[in-house]
């Protein structure tokens, strides 16, 4: 079992170099402080009763768990709390110009819809959004990053910290999901 003096030294000598560390990946230093602060008190809670060789190694997997779910956090709470005027973007003139409102053609020309198709398009946005809000966590988080933040598998396996099959099976299950409420509400897309 590690002492408290020996715990406290383990954490001033690796102090510098895990927020090196952290900010390398992150790159935002108030992200990365956060981060390796949280690291060191999960390893203090959790793992003080452990012998200072252990925590040694214990340190590094939590500071890559730490950074991970961060990364996660970040993901999801930007894929959560994207609203709709993410779309929108601002013209050559600085006016506004808003997806719901306006329409490209086949030809790029700009043609504007009639309020019926606007309203019909911003309820189905609405409605996919409510949708996506009754997901399992799980889903929702594969599905978004599959399908909105065009991540490959690989890439959503490790956001999620799981294997790639489950990846599949959320997004299957998702889809499946999706389309069934979204048809319950008599929408088909």
């Amino acid at each position: 079992m590690a002492s408290e003096q020996e715990l406290s030294q383990f954490l001033e000598e690796v102090e510098k170099r895990a927020f090196k560390r952290a900010y390398f990946h992150v790159k935002d230093e108030d992200a990365a402080l956060d981060i390796v602060q949280e690291s060191m008190m999960r390893l203090a809670e959790n793992y003080a009763d452990k012998p200072i060789e252990e925590i040694r190694m214990l340190f590094g997997r939590i500071l890559t768990n730490s950074t991970l779910d961060w990364f996660r956090r970040q993901k999801t709470r930007n894929a959560i709390f994207t609203n709709m005027s993410e779309f929108e973007r601002h013209d050559d003139e600085g006016g506004a110009f808003s997806l719901l409102d306006t329409y490209a053609g086949p030809d790029g020309s700009q043609l504007v819809e009639s309020a019926e198709d606007a309203t019909g398009r911003r309820q189905v946005f609405e409605a996919i959004e409510s949708a996506l809000k009754k997901l399992p966590a799980r889903q929702r988080e594969a599905f978004i990053m599959r399908y909105w933040e065009d991540m490959d598998v690989a890439e959503t396996a490790a956001a999620m910290g799981c294997s790639e099959g489950s990846v599949k099976t959320h997004c299957h299950r998702a889809v499946q999901a999706l389309g069934n409420m979204l048809s319950g509400m008599g929408i088909s897309l």
